[in-house]
């Protein structure tokens, strides 16, 4: 028969082995979750078709950052419009549509296509160049 002592160190061995499988078990579904997002952002990049560099200039020869404070891009430090620090991560595309490439491509091809009452307005942005931009975009976590 086994001494309460010895019953204690045993539950305590067995305890603290299952505290370091439980800790790597977590520490594993972290690292997946973090790459996962990763992924995620590599591939909501590359939906919309377009090139991510190619959005930088886009976005300043349309003059975004009048309206925007945008980060990457000098002299974007407008406030008229929401800044665009973080919209990777938002629900949203202009507060009505789910942030998909196809709405982002949208919203910036046509705002009002999505929000009659928006305040954004159209600037004539191609389909090539929403494409860029919404790739820059979403590098915007």
């Amino acid at each position: 028969m086994m001494s309460s002592r010895r019953r204690s160190r045993s539950i305590l061995r067995v305890t603290q082995c299952a505290l370091r499988v439980a800790t790597a078990g977590i520490a594993l579904i972290a690292t997946v979750a973090v790459n996962a997002c990763d992924r995620e952002d590599e591939h909501l990049q590359q939906l919309g078709g377009g090139r991510a560099d190619r959005g930088q200039a886009a976005i300043r020869r349309y003059g975004c950052g009048s309206c925007h404070t945008i980060p990457g891009i000098s002299g974007a430090n407008g406030l008229v419009g929401p800044p665009l620090a973080g919209i990777a991560s938002r629900v949203y595309v202009g507060g009505v549509a789910t942030n998909t490439p196809d709405h982002m491509i949208q919203w910036l091809e046509d705002p009002r296509s999505l929000s009659p009452k928006t305040a954004m307005p159209n600037l004539g942005v191609t389909h090539g160049d929403a494409a860029n931009i919404a790739s820059y975009l979403y590098t915007l976590k």
